[in-house]
C-alpha cells in the first residue's frame, strides 16, 4: 500500500477551475472519501490521481513519488468505475484476469489468480458467465474483483454503488467496509452520498466548488461541521440551521429570532470577534436533538406543522416557518400531530452549534 499526497494541485477546463488550490495527505492503509454535490471537483481530484487527467499546476506523490505527469499505467494504481466498464464478451474469469494478462502473466497463473479473488468476493461460481448474465450487485463485485487481482499501491473508486438498488447499495457498502479493513488498502472513494462516506471512511474531505471546505473523520464532521454548507451537506435530514441576530447583553450572548425562545449563551472571544464583523449568526440544531416541547422548556421554537413522515420506528416531523424556511425534528415517539397545528420543538444549548456571517463555525467553549 502507499501514501497519496496532493501539494497545491489546480485544474482548469478553459475557463472554467474544476479544482482550486487542492492540497491533502492519505495516509498509508487509510479510506478516504471524496464527498460534494455534483460538479465540485471530486471526480476530477479521483481522475488525476489516476493519471487520467493532468493539472493545471502542482504535484501529487504516489508513496513519496513524484506522479504528477506519470503515464496511468506507471503508477500501480487500481481504479473501479461507477459503470463497471466490464467487457461484455468475456466471461467473468477473463475480466477479473484482464490487468493480468496485460501484464503479460501466463494463462493458468492469472486464472488461478482470478479464481482467488472471487472466492473472496462470493462470485467464483459465476466465472464462466458474461456480465449480462448475471446480476448488478454481482457485476459490481466483478469490477472489485478487477481492481484487486493485481496487488496495487492505491485503489480508486468513481461512485462504485450508484448504479445498485438500494438493498444491494447496503450489501455492498458493508461488504466494502469489511474488505478494507480485512486488506488494509489505501483507498480513495469519490461519493455524493453521505452515508456512503460516512459508513466508509476514515477521514472524509468536503468538497464544494473545486475546494475542500473540511477534511476530517466523519464523527468530526457530523458534530463540528466547519462551515453551514458542510452543516447542510452531512446529514439525512441534513442539520437545520436557522439565521439569528446576536448581541452582546451583560457579558453574554443573546440570539433572536421571531419564533426562537432561547436562554443567553455564554459569550467566548470567539463569538464577540464574529459580532463585530456581524451581527447575523446562524444557529444549527441537529434533528435528532429537536423534541416536543413541555411545558417550562426554556429553549423552543414554534411554527407550524407542515409535514409528519411517519418511518416507523421514528417520525420526521416538519415546521413551516415562512419565506420557504423550514425546521425538521427527528421524534422517537408516537405523538399524533395535526397539519393544522402550531408545534414547539425545544432542544438543549449543549447541543446548538454557531456560524458567523460569512458561515464559518464558531468554536464552541472547550472546543
Amino acid at each position: 500500500m502507499a501514501s497519496v499526497q496532493f501539494k497545491n494541485i489546480f485544474k482548469s477546463f478553459g475557463s472554467f477551475s474544476a479544482v482550486e488550490d487542492v492540497s491533502f495527505d492519505i495516509a498509508d492503509g487509510e479510506f478516504v472519501c471524496l464527498l460534494g454535490p455534483s460538479g465540485c471537483g471530486k471526480t476530477t481530484s479521483l481522475r488525476m490521481i489516476a493519471g487520467l487527467e493532468t493539472p493545471t499546476s502542482g504535484q501529487i506523490f504516489i508513496d513519496g513519488k513524484e506522479v504528477t505527469h506519470l503515464h496511468p499505467k506507471d503508477r500501480n494504481i487500481a481504479m473501479v468505475f461507477q459503470d463497471y466498464a466490464l467487457y461484455p464478451h468475456m466471461n467473468l474469469a477473463d475480466n477479473i484476469a484482464y490487468p493480468l494478462k496485460v501484464r503479460g502473466e501466463a494463462v493458468e497463473k492469472r486464472h488461478a489468480r482470478a479464481k482467488e479473488v472471487a472466492n473472496v468476493l462470493k462470485i467464483g461460481h459465476l466465472m464462466n458467465r458474461v456480465p449480462s448474465q448475471i446480476s448488478g450487485g454481482q457485476q459490481q463485485r466483478t469490477s472489485l474483483a478487477r481492481a484487486l487481482v493485481y496487488p496495487a499501491k492505491v485503489y480508486l473508486f468513481d461512485e462504485p454503488l450508484s448504479n445498485l438498488d438500494a438493498k444491494l447499495r447496503l450489501e455492498a457498502r458493508g461488504f466494502l467496509n469489511h474488505l478494507q479493513r480485512d486488506m488494509g488498502i489505501t483507498a480513495v472513494y469519490v461519493t455524493h452520498d453521505q452515508a456512503e462516506a460516512m459508513a466508509l471512511a476514515s477521514r472524509i474531505a468536503v468538497m464544494d466548488a473545486g475546494k475542500i471546505v473540511q477534511f476530517a473523520s466523519p464523527i468530526e464532521i457530523y458534530r463540528r461541521p466547519a462551515t453551514t454548507f458542510v452543516a447542510n451537506f452531512v446529514g439525512n435530514p441534513p442539520m437545520n440551521l436557522v439565521e439569528v441576530e446576536g448581541a452582546q447583553v451583560d457579558g453574554q450572548l443573546r440570539l433572536k429570532a421571531s419564533d426562537l425562545k432561547i436562554v443567553d449563551l455564554p459569550m467566548t472571544d470567539a463569538i464577540a470577534s464574529a459580532l463585530s464583523a456581524s451581527p447575523k449568526l446562524t444557529l444549527g440544531i441537529r434533528p435528532e436533538h429537536l423534541h416536543i416541547a413541555k411545558a417550562g422548556d426554556e429553549n423552543t421554537v414554534t411554527a407550524k406543522l407542515f409535514a409528519n413522515e411517519n418511518m416507523g420506528p421514528e417520525s420526521l416531523v416538519t415546521l413551516d416557518r415562512g419565506d420557504s424556511a423550514r425546521i425538521t425534528a427527528r421524534i422517537f415517539i408516537d405523538d399524533h400531530l395535526e397539519l393544522s397545528d402550531t408545534v414547539s420543538l425545544s432542544f438543549g444549548v449543549e447541543h446548538t452549534h454557531l456560524f458567523d456571517s460569512s458561515g464559518k463555525r464558531i468554536p464552541a467553549v472547550g472546543e
